[in-house]
């Protein structure tokens, strides 16, 4: 029976801070799959994401397939915003929410891992990060400001990523993005330069995966998930209703779940996709193939 298998991996998921989102998906199905999984989680929500696991809160999401509660080898503080303490701003550094959490930048990461596995502590890397501070503006509404915070945050945070950890991976190892059809299609109401961060992620995935490729071994590839009304993306404010569409028009004809996108992660970060890189793989029941809406009454 052809599995994957992940038995000895250790990987790390960077942005969960909840079991809403595609990040705990693929997280619960890596260790599914047999890895050993840490996580990176925002420094305002650390403290609380650690506090729900440990009173049970998330017991629920947590019941793997054979009854036992998944467990994180380890939950690091992670802003992917910054790479050095020394860039971080004062107001920030000495905030409440981030100035007990130790250092939680890019090489706060990369010491933290060292630290507790070694030189080469990873085997698979998931980028599940993404935030703009004006996505509900539309383009030409969006701040200079806003649109490189949203491109930082959510493309330019990928590039760091694999250029500081891939030295911590072993031959073999595997990146994997997360991003969405509105960076390729028009999807109004994901503003504030969203649309661009998604678009340059995905030219990214393909330029790292020849550049890494080379230097490190390593593979990097990229899902487009469709929508899931998740915390993070309530933000957008009409994401039921664009889960509701996409629903109504995929040619599958049904609501995307968490767990299968984490389940084509898996494969993607396994050994079973040795010969997939600088590929997007869309998961979004078909939505992508469509040109106009199957209901002429919603035109």
């Amino acid at each position: 029976m052809l599995m994957i298998d992940l038995k000895g991996k250790h990987a790390l998921v960077a942005g969960v801070a909840d079991d809403k989102g595609y990040g705990f998906a693929i997280a619960k199905a890596l260790i599914e799959a047999g890895a050993r999984v840490s996580v990176g989680t925002w420094p305002p929500t650390w403290n609380i994401f650690k506090m729900l696991l440990s009173r049970g809160k998330l017991d629920d999401s947590r019941r793997l397939s054979d009854g036992t509660l998944l467990t994180f080898e380890n939950i690091y503080p992670l802003d992917a915003a910054f790479d050095t303490l020394e860039e971080v701003p004062e107001e920030i550094r000495t905030n409440k929410r981030y100035k007990d959490v130790g250092d939680f930048t890019l090489e706060g990461l990369v010491h933290n891992l060292k630290k507790d596995g070694g030189e080469k502590p990873l085997d698979i890397v998931v980028h599940s990060l993404a935030n703009g501070p004006e996505v509900q503006n539309p383009l030409l509404e969006t701040s200079r400001s806003g649109y490189l915070a949203a491109v930082n945050v959510s493309a330019y945070s990928l590039v760091a990523m694999v250029h500081r950890l891939a030295p911590l991976m072993a031959p073999g190892g595997a990146f994997l993005a997360l991003s969405y059809l509105a960076g390729q299609r028009v999807i109004p109401g994901y503003g504030g330069g969203m649309s661009s961060a998604k678009a340059a992620l995905e030219s990214d995935v393909r330029v790292l995966a020849h550049e890494a490729g080379r230097r490190h071994q390593v593979r990097v590839n990229c899902i487009s998930a469709g929508p899931l009304a998740s915390r993070a993306a309530s933000a957008i404010g009409a994401i039921d209703r664009m889960v509701e569409y996409v629903a109504q028009n995929a040619p599958l004809g049904d609501k995307l779940t968490a767990a299968e996108v984490g389940q084509t992660a898996a494969f993607l970060c396994s050994p079973l996709a040795s010969g997939i890189t600088g590929s997007v793989v869309y998961v979004d029941k078909g939505y992508h193939a469509m040109g106009m809406p199957r209901d002429q009454s919603l035109l």
